[in-house]
């Protein structure tokens, strides 16, 4: 895939940016980053799947039997970082996002953010 504007990352580096950029923009917000993510670009969709995202008080609550506390909360945070996360792919494309969908997992623990471009000009 060739997303971006000329001088743009692309391909391989521009889903490695973009990995980056979600991995921090996490641990910026919740203290801790997943230790895994992977971007997959697809036309108008990128989608970054990041695992091992669970901090340590968020694993006791679920060990505690209280794992929607932890997907409220999660929830939060992915609404808290939608500006973040959304500035970063559009920087880094050159494209505008007109959607941006984000859902967790407790087990396994996992989480995508999910960006809709707009169509390409």
């Amino acid at each position: 895939m060739s997303t971006g504007t000329a001088g743009a990352p692309h391909g391989g580096q521009l889903a490695s940016a973009i990995s980056n950029k979600v991995v921090h923009v996490m641990s910026e917000f919740t203290g801790r980053g997943p230790t895994r993510a992977r971007t997959y670009l697809h036309e108008d969709l990128i989608t970054v799947v990041v695992q091992d995202t669970l901090t340590k008080g968020e694993r006791s609550l679920v060990a505690d039997g209280k794992a929607e506390v932890v997907m409220t909360t999660r929830r939060e945070f992915q609404e808290t970082m939608r500006s973040e996360l959304v500035a970063g792919v559009e920087g880094r494309t050159g494209r505008k996002v007109i959607a941006f969908f984000s859902a967790n997992h407790i087990d396994p623990d996992a989480a995508v953010e999910t960006f809709l471009l707009a169509p390409a000009a």
